[in-house]
C-alpha cells in the first residue's frame, strides 16, 4: 500500500534534520519566553518563535507533501525560516538584547541546518531535473 509518503518511507527517528528542527524549537520557544519574561521584547519574541519553529513545521509538512515539487517547496520555505532566524538571533546580540555567549550556541544550531537544508534542497532539485 502506498501511502504518499516522498521521504522514501524513513522513520521519524533516522532523520536528523527532523530531531535537530524540533530540538531546536524548543530552544526558541524558551529563548522567546524569557524575552517576553525578562527583556520585554514583545516583537521580536513574537517573530522569532514563528520563524525559529516554522522550520520543523514545514519539515513536517513536507514529509506528506502531495509530489517531490511540494517537498522541495516545503524545503525551501523551512530553508528561508532559517535564515530568518539567524537574522533575529543576530539582532538579539548586536543590539545588546542578548549576549553573543547566550546566542552562539542556537546561531550554531541554526547554521548547521541551514547547511543540511540547502544539502537537501540541492538534492531534491538534481533528482526533478533527472526526472
Amino acid at each position: 500500500m502506498k501511502t504518499g509518503r516522498t521521504d522514501g518511507g524513513r522513520a521519524a527517528k533516522d532523520d536528523p534534520l527532523k530531531v535537530k528542527s524540533m530540538d531546536f524549537a524548543v530552544r526558541i520557544v524558551k529563548l522567546s519566553r524569557w524575552l517576553r519574561n525578562e527583556k520585554k521584547e514583545f516583537s521580536i519574541a513574537d517573530q522569532i518563535v514563528r520563524s525559529g519553529t516554522s522550520i520543523g513545521a514545514n519539515l513536517s509538512e513536507a514529509r506528506y507533501a502531495a509530489s517531490r515539487k511540494d517537498f522541495l517547496n516545503k524545503c525551501k520555505i523551512s530553508l528561508k525560516e532559517c535564515s530568518e532566524t539567524m537574522f533575529w538571533l543576530e539582532l538579539l546580540f548586536k543590539s545588546g538584547i542578548a549576549e553573543e555567549s547566550q546566542m552562539i550556541s542556537m546561531l550554531n544550531d541554526c547554521r548547521e541546518m541551514r547547511l543540511l537544508l540547502s544539502a537537501s534542497c540541492r538534492t531534491i532539485e538534481k533528482g526533478l531535473v533527472n526526472q
